[in-house]
């Protein structure tokens, strides 16, 4: 479980305050601040030696009866404070001063420090939960950074493939979280339209092209043989005509640069489409080629880079020294034909994000075969005047198709390969999104596309929206029947599945920080699905309508905070809430 096995240290917030957010405050700080309060209070009045103790940690138990907050602080300064855990953990129990939203402390062996919440404070959340809306679980962590985050930047050379796919849910979804967390998020998406991959589309793309009139010209030898480029040579046609056609004579010159750029742009136009078929919106996607105008930011580091030294010139190549800056080779910049390598872009490009725009950090999501590439931008953005340490990668691991148990083969048929949109037609955009979030970035996944289409609770995107769907049934039902929320007494709110659900819509805030701190986006998916049991539970058991009124008006209100979280959760996640299933 996602929630329960989050540890989380202290850091300063306003007395009794917790951590502000949309919806009201953080209460696990303030269960930190009081640990650290009877910390302080046990070793001024003797009871502990003074010793620096480590930071205070919390973490909710697995296991109910253990509380809703538990420190292991006692066990970990029980060395220090030459004393027994337990007897440590006593010291600071009686200590701990009183909050309106702790009912009990206690101890449990070996040395644990549990803390229980009160079931009137939770009950007295719901109104607070329901009035923030969509603006539930905003936090201000971020305070206001700007920070870039750059995903899939395929080349434009081919369709959106399903790795592809998975990095944008990732890239998409941890924007969101950040901007949720109080970053300033800008999304971009690096077009790579210029080098070899792109000279070899064009040339690819023209000999279709000559064929579609019906030339005799071979695609090159390392060309793209999918079916795609014909298509593309079609629409070009179909828009101009023969305006690229050569005679027989020229089937081997070099083909009309302005059909290759037009190929990339149809290229760029489908990726777009694409990835917007499943949400993903950029607010920027930025030119490779613009890098290399003259005096721009290709031209820049490199002369930053000879003027301080980390250029050497060996082999006819041009190469940065990243030797001397710790890495473990050189690696080359300029080939010898002249041409520059992608490292070298990618050093301009990088310096362009943090020197040419300002960015406090940047976010890359990259597949897992960049892994070795790493290490060496961040030296080349360091020897070029940023802060290496502020550029954070996000690897991601493969997917593996299935249906069922069965492998989906990645390549269809010679040069074809499933693409995003063939996932998306097959179980549609929400649970494309949403099954490619369920690992963690560094976990090869297994993407079964039988299970993304069923329409059932064993499907936990289907699972989740259909929750959020009987909730808008049933407010849908009581405003049929003149009943609604207004009024409410959440005080009424005492049966154990009310203080569950509860306890899970108090999470939220919770979890986008810890999605935010670790550039894990796919803990809302688990921490979604937690929910969504709970409130089943609570559904199960807990009859809304037709009880006596009082009553019916608190758990509307409970619903709506429920529908609240829910509708924020799925919305970070890209996904749609519906009001009907």
């Amino acid at each position: 479980m996602v929630a329960e096995s989050m540890v989380v240290s202290v850091r300063p917030s306003d007395p009794w305050g917790g951590s502000r957010y949309a919806g009201g405050v953080m209460v696990r700080d303030d269960i930190l601040e009081l640990v650290g309060q009877a910390l302080a209070a046990a070793q001024a009045d003797g009871a502990l030696p003074s010793f620096a103790a480590p930071e205070v940690q919390v973490e909710h138990p697995q296991r109910e009866e253990h509380g809703d907050f538990s420190s292991n602080l006692p066990l970990r300064i029980q060395g220090l404070a030459k004393m027994k855990a337990q007897d440590v953990a006593e010291a600071l129990r009686v200590r701990v001063p009183s909050h309106p939203a702790v009912v009990d402390v206690q101890v449990a062996p070996p040395g644990f420090l549990n803390f229980y919440l009160d079931a009137g404070w939770l009950a007295q959340q719901a109104p607070s939960i329901a009035e923030a809306g969509a603006a539930y679980a905003t936090l201000e962590l971020g305070a206001g950074q700007r920070v870039q985050v750059e995903y899939v930047s395929a080349n434009p050379t081919g369709p959106v493939h399903v790795g592809n796919g998975r990095g944008a849910a990732i890239g998409s979804t941890l924007a969101n979280v950040l901007a949720a967390a109080g970053y300033d998020v800008q999304q971009e998406y690096y077009i790579n339209d210029a080098g070899t991959q792109v000279a070899i589309f064009a040339r690819t793309l023209d000999a279709r092209y000559q064929q579609l009139f019906g030339r005799t010209v071979e695609i090159p030898e390392n060309g793209y043989p999918g079916d795609y480029v014909i298509d593309v040579a079609r629409q070009i046609r179909d828009a101009h005509g023969d305006a690229f056609l050569r005679p027989e004579s020229e089937a081997a010159a070099e083909p009309d640069p302005r059909l290759g750029e037009e190929g990339i742009r149809l290229m760029v136009e489908q990726i777009r489409e694409d990835l917007g078929a499943i949400g993903v919106e950029y607010d920027r996607w930025f030119s490779e080629r613009s890098l290399q105008v003259e005096g721009g930011p290709y031209d820049k580091v490199l002369g930053i880079l000879r003027e301080a030294g980390h250029v050497v010139e060996r082999e006819g190549a041009v190469w940065f020294a990243s030797s001397q800056l710790g890495e473990s080779k050189d690696n080359v910049l300029i080939r010898s034909d002249g041409s520059p390598t992608y490292f070298a872009t990618d050093i301009a490009y990088h310096y362009d994000k943090f020197i040419g725009r300002g960015f406090d950090r940047v976010i890359d999501v990259w597949g897992a075969d960049h892994q070795g590439h790493v290490s060496r931008v961040q030296a080349a953005i360091t020897a070029v005047g940023g802060d290496g340490e502020a550029l954070d990668v996000l690897l991601y691991q493969l997917v593996t198709l299935k249906r069922g148990d069965e492998i989906v083969p990645l390549s269809k048929r010679a040069g074809e390969i499933v693409t995003l949109r063939d996932v998306v037609s097959e179980v549609g955009a929400d649970a494309t999104r949403y099954f490619f979030l369920t690992s963690s970035a560094g976990s090869a996944m297994d993407f079964d596309l039988e299970l993304a289409a069923t329409q059932s609770d064993e499907n936990p995107v289907y699972y989740v929206q259909y929750a959020h769907a009987r909730i808008a049934s049933i407010l849908r039902k009581a405003a049929e029947e003149g009943v609604s929320d207004d009024g409410a007494d959440p005080s009424l709110l005492t049966h154990e599945a009310e203080l569950r659900l509860l306890r899970r819509l108090l999470l939220l805030p919770e979890v986008v920080e810890q999605a935010a701190l670790e550039l894990a986006p796919h803990h809302l998916p688990h921490y979604a699905t937690e929910l969504a049991q709970a409130f089943h539970a609570f559904y199960t058991q807990c009859r809304v309508l037709g009880e006596e009124e009082a009553l019916t008006r608190a758990r509307l209100l409970l619903l709506r905070a429920t529908q609240v979280v829910l509708a924020r959760t799925l919305g970070l996640m890209g996904i749609s809430a519906p009001e009907e299933m």
